[in-house]
């Protein structure tokens, strides 16, 4: 029996490569529903070749323009529409939506009882004890798509985390590994999302050149997989080949290995448990010249520290990191910020924020609504200097 599945976010890089997986085991999935925000070429494309019976359109002129194109399918509109989609009857939902706006979907999906294969870790970031519990009570696994939280998930199967005495999250670096911070101050929103090793989106290109994604992961990390801070290691790993490490408590190192392409991961969520031959080119260990790994640069990226202090007070304070961080990529993609900026601006909202230890939805959305106000009062102040 196909396994029905929808996917939020279809358009982007991570819906784009989960829909390659789907067309290279059509037999194995019924895609019934797809949801993006505003593009509505490339979602009516997909249309054509998948045949969804429901869609979600966030952007309500683009909805309607899907609408008069697409007569057939029902179309889920507005901010509610990706959330609507999540909790249809389905047997996994992809949630590839980018940022703090990907929440209600990951939610609501649990919520119907949905296995979710999550992609966006800012969720988990802002919300993590309740999106735990949330799926707790439902009875349904979250299953990890990031390369890096994949990796740990499959070198953990088969063993107890009471027998883990460290994991070693792995990352790339991005396009300034070794340079000093004072060399950054000049630098472009395209040379920040120049990633050398994986393609992504915008967002994410940016915050994994300041080294916050990485902080953000290992938030994420705590909530998926039940560890202390102190247990979460990052090592800087250049050629993003070992995907992560897990150290047991006897001192025996588990590493997963695999080529840079998301298509593994997401087929591996996505056909959990099952494990089946898969279309991306083979890692030949021969042809490897070179795995190094190195301690991050704190000081020329203190995003990661900040991330890392966040995930220590608790309580509100990721989703106040979370907020302030992604309303600072977007003033500097939008050229009203200098790239060193971004970590002023979120260590300013972190400093000048009251936390609360309450975890329930209302008081992340306050806190989360409260940071992005601060964060742009910054912005606005400040400009790009």
């Amino acid at each position: 029996m196909a396994t029905r599945v929808s996917i939020l976010g279809s358009t982007g890089s991570i819906g784009r490569s989960a829909l390659q997986v789907v067309q290279h085991h059509r037999d194995a999935f019924e895609v019934v529903g797809l949801g993006a925000h505003s593009s509505v070429d490339v979602l009516c494309e997909q249309i054509e070749t998948f045949n969804p019976k429901f869609l979600a359109m966030e952007d309500e002129a683009a909805a309607a323009e899907l609408e008069a194109r697409n007569p057939g399918p029902t179309i889920l509109k507005g901010k509610a529409g990706a959330a609507e989609l999540a909790a249809q009857d389905v047997d996994v939902v992809l949630c590839g939506i980018v940022g703090a706006a990907g929440l209600h979907s990951v939610v609501a999906a649990l919520e119907a009882g949905n296995r979710v294969a999550l992609a966006n870790k800012e969720p988990l970031v802002m919300a993590g004890r309740y999106i735990m519990e949330t799926a707790r009570r439902n009875g349904v696994p979250i299953l990890p798509v990031d390369s890096e939280h994949n990796a740990i998930f499959q070198c953990l199967e088969g063993h107890s985390i009471e027998d883990v005495h460290r994991v070693h999250l792995t990352a790339s670096g991005g396009p300034f590994y070794g340079r000093s911070r004072e060399s950054l101050a000049q630098v472009s929103p395209e040379e920040a999302a120049n990633h050398p090793t994986w393609d992504m989106g915008a967002k994410i290109s940016v915050d994994s050149a300041t080294l916050m994604n990485k902080g953000l992961e290992v938030i994420e990390a705590m909530w998926l997989f039940g560890l202390p801070l102190d247990a979460i290691e990052v090592v800087i790993h250049p050629q993003s080949i070992v995907h992560s490490l897990v150290e047991f408590t006897d001192g025996s190192i588990l590493a997963h290995l695999g080529v840079t392409d998301m298509q593994l991961p997401i087929q591996f969520a996505l056909m959990w448990p099952k494990r089946v031959k898969s279309p991306v080119q083979r890692l030949e260990l021969t042809h490897m010249k070179d795995i190094t790994f190195a301690a991050p640069d704190f000081s020329a990226f203190p995003c990661l520290s900040y991330a890392l202090d966040a995930a220590r007070q608790g309580g509100t304070a990721p989703a106040v990191l979370n907020a302030a961080n992604e309303e600072a990529v977007r003033a500097f993609c939008g050229g009203r910020i200098s790239f060193l900026q971004i970590a002023d601006i979120v260590s300013e909202v972190l400093e000048n924020t009251e936390f609360s230890n309450n975890w329930d939805l209302d008081s992340v959305l306050l806190a989360d609504a409260e940071a992005r106000a601060r964060a742009n009062g910054y912005i606005d102040v400040t400009g790009a200097k």
